[in-house]
C-alpha cells in the first residue's frame, strides 16, 4: 500500500484547547468524536476517575453552556474558533467533600475552583472567614511556616482576599499578611492535601456554595426572582438576597420537573401540593436549568444508595492512600522533627563550639593582655627604679639648694640686719645732720645779726667820729656815708682807721662762708650716701623675693 494511501485513510482532526484552574492543555479530536470522547480524553490525561462532578463549559452569545456527552462536538453550538476552547470545571458539587471527594486531584480541582469563586466574589464569604481561609490556602502552598524563611512581605504577590473585604477595612497589605500568617503559623504540621480538605469544610458550609443562579419570573413580564439549584435540591430567592431562599425544594421532594419553551414547571411529590411554574428569559436557560437538575438529582439518589463495585474499590483505595499518606505524614514528621532536633542539637555543639572559641579567644586575648601587662609593669618598675634614683639625686641637689638657700637666707638676713643698722645710722646721721643744719642756721643767723649789730654800731661810731671832727675842724671837706658803703669804705691817711674792726668782721665772714660750704659738701656727701643704702635696700629685697620663690 502506497504512502498516499496510508494518508487517506487517516481520520481528519481539529483541535481543542482545554482550560483547567491552573493549567492548559491541547488536543486533536477526531471529527466524529463525541462529547464523551473528549471528556474522556481530558480525564485521563489528568489522571480523573471521579468523572462525575466534571463537564466540559464553553460560551456561545455571552452564556454559558455545557457541552452536551451524547452529541458530537462539532454538532453543538460550539464557538467557531481554532483551536475550539473548553473549560473544565466542576459542574456538580458534593454534599460533603470530607466523604465524597475520594481522590486527591478531585479534592484539588474542586479547591481550586472554590477558592477562585470566593476571590472573585461568586461565593459570598465573610472576612473573617476570608482570612482563615486565606491560612489554609498559604499553608497548600508553602507548607510549614518557617520564620526563617517566610519574611514579611513572602504574601505580596499572591492573592489571597476578596477586593470587597480589602475595600471594607482600611488596612494596608502589611497589615492582612499579618493577620494572615499568624493563622498560617497554627497550620504547622498540616499536609497540602489536608488543608485544602480543611479549606473546602469551611466553605462548604457558605450560603452560596455550589449554587447556580438563574434570573426567573413569576410570570411573562417580570424577572423578580433567582431560582437557585444544588447539591440539595432547587431554591427561590428574591434578587436582592442570594443567602436566604423563599422557598426549597429537596431532590427527595420534587416528582417531576420539564418545561415547556421559556416556561419551566416543578411538580412536587405530594400530589396535593401546589405545581410552582416560573418563566425563563430564554429557551436555552430552561434546557439548562434542566440538565442541572437532572445531574444533581442522580448524583443525589446515588448518594442514598449503595455505592456501586466502582465507587466501593475508590473508596477502598482513598482510604489505604489516607491511611498510607497519614503514615508517611507521620513518618516525615518523626523525620522532620528528628531532623528538627538534630539541627537543634547542632546549633547548639556550634553555639558551645562558638561560645568555647570565644571563651578561647578571650582567654588568648587575657593572656596577651597579661604578658603585655606584665611587661609594662617591669618598664614601669624599671622607670620607676630610674624616678627613684632621679628623685633621690634631685633630693639631695634640693638638700644641698635648701642649704644653700639656707645659708643664703642667713647671709640675707645679716646684710638685712646690717643694712637696716646702716639705714638707722643713715637715718640718725640725717637727724644729726637736720639738727645741725638748724643749729648752724640759728648760729648763722644769730651771727648775721651780730654782724648786723656790728656794722650798725661801726657806722654810729664812724659818725660819731666824724661829726667830733667836723665840730675841731669845721672848714674841711668830708665824704658822704650811705648805710650800704660801710664794707668798702676806706679812710685817707689823715682819717681814723678801724682795722682792727674790720679785719675781725672779714674773718668772721670767711668763716661763716667756710662753714656754709663746708655744710654743703657734707649735705651732698649724705645724699650720695642715701642713694647708695637706698640701691643696696632695693638689691636686698629683689634677692629675698626671689629667695621665697625658689623655697
Amino acid at each position: 500500500m502506497s504512502i498516499r494511501g496510508l494518508k487517506k485513510k487517516q481520520p481528519k482532526t481539529f483541535k481543542v484547547k482545554i482550560v483547567t484552574v491552573d493549567a492548559e492543555m491541547e488536543f486533536s479530536c477526531e471529527m466524529k468524536w463525541k462529547g464523551k470522547d473528549l471528556f474522556d480524553l481530558v480525564c485521563r490525561a489528568l489522571g480523573l476517575r471521579e468523572t462525575w462532578f466534571f463537564g466540559l463549559q464553553y460560551t456561545v452569545k455571552g452564556m454559558c453552556t455545557w457541552l452536551k456527552m451524547d452529541k458530537k462536538v462539532l454538532d453543538q453550538e460550539i464557538p467557531k474558533e481554532d483551536p475550539i476552547s473548553f473549560h473544565f470545571l466542576a459542574k456538580f458539587y458534593p454534599e460533603k467533600v470530607e466523604e465524597e471527594l475520594l481522590q486527591e486531584i478531585t479534592q484539588h480541582l474542586f479547591f481550586l475552583q472554590v477558592k477562585k469563586q470566593i476571590l472573585d466574589e461568586e461565593i459570598y464569604c465573610s472576612p473573617e472567614a476570608t482570612v482563615l481561609l486565606a491560612s489554609y490556602a498559604v499553608q497548600a502552598k508553602y507548607g510549614d511556616y518557617d520564620p526563617n524563611f517566610h519574611e514579611p512581605g513572602f504574601l505580596a504577590h499572591d492573592e489571597l482576599l476578596p477586593k470587597r473585604v480589602l475595600r471594607q477595612y482600611q488596612l494596608t497589605a502589611e497589615m492582612w499578611e499579618e493577620k494572615i500568617t499568624a493563622w498560617y503559623a497554627e497550620h504547622r504540621g498540616i499536609a497540602r492535601d489536608e488543608a485544602e480538605m480543611n479549606y473546602l469544610k469551611i466553605a462548604q458550609d457558605l450560603e452560596m456554595y455550589g449554587v447556580n443562579y438563574f434570573p426567573i419570573a413569576q410570570n411573562k413580564n417580570h424577572t423578580d426572582l433567582l431560582l437557585g439549584v444544588d447539591a440539595k435540591g432547587i431554591h427561590i430567592y428574591s434578587i436582592n438576597n442570594r443567602f436566604s431562599p423563599n422557598k426549597s425544594f429537596e431532590w427527595s421532594a420534587i416528582r417531576n420537573i420539564s418545561y415547556s419553551e421559556k416556561e419551566l414547571t416543578i411538580k412536587p411529590l405530594d400530589k396535593k401540593a401546589e405545581v410552582f411554574k416560573f418563566f425563563s428569559s430564554q429557551l436555552k436557560v430552561n434546557k439548562l436549568i434542566l440538565q442541572l437538575c437532572i445531574g444533581n438529582h442522580d448524583l443525589f439518589m446515588r448518594r442514598r444508595k449503595v455505592d456501586s463495585i466502582e465507587i466501593q474499590q475508590m473508596k477502598a483505595q482513598a482510604r489505604e492512600e489516607k491511611a498510607r499518606k497519614k503514615m508517611e505524614n507521620q513518618r516525615l514528621a518523626r523525620e522532620k522533627q528528628l531532623r528538627e532536633e538534630a539541627e537543634r542539637a547542632k546549633e547548639e555543639l556550634e553555639r558551645r563550639l562558638f561560645q568555647l572559641e570565644d571563651e578561647a579567644r578571650q582567654a588568648n586575648e587575657a593572656l596577651l593582655r597579661s604578658q603585655e601587662a606584665a611587661e609594662l609593669l617591669a618598664e614601669k618598675a624599671q622607670i620607676a627604679e630610674e624616678e627613684a634614683k632621679l628623685l633621690a639625686q634631685n633630693a639631695a641637689e634640693a638638700e644641698q639648694e635648701r642649704q644653700r638657700l639656707e645659708i643664703t637666707a642667713l647671709k640675707t638676713k645679716e646684710e638685712k640686719r646690717l643694712m637696716e643698722q646702716k639705714m638707722r645710722e643713715a637715718e640718725l646721721i640725717a637727724v644729726k645732720l637736720v639738727k645741725e643744719s638748724d643749729r648752724r642756721a640759728k648760729e648763722a643767723e644769730h651771727l648775721k645779726q651780730d654782724l648786723h649789730e656790728a656794722r650798725e654800731a661801726e657806722r654810729k661810731a664812724k659818725q660819731k667820729l666824724l661829726d667830733i671832727t667836723r665840730l675841731n675842724y669845721p672848714h674841711m671837706k668830708y665824704p658822704q656815708y650811705s648805710p650800704t658803703d660801710t664794707r668798702d669804705a676806706n679812710f685817707d691817711k689823715g682819717s681814723i682807721k678801724l682795722d682792727l674792726k674790720d679785719i675781725d668782721l672779714k674773718r668772721l665772714s670767711f668763716e661763716i662762708e667756710r662753714e656754709r660750704l663746708d655744710y654743703l659738701e657734707k649735705s651732698r656727701k649724705f645724699e650720695d650716701r642715701l642713694k647708695e643704702l637706698k640701691s643696696e635696700i632695693h638689691a636686698l629685697k629683689l634677692e629675698e623675693k626671689q629667695s621665697g620663690l625658689y623655697c
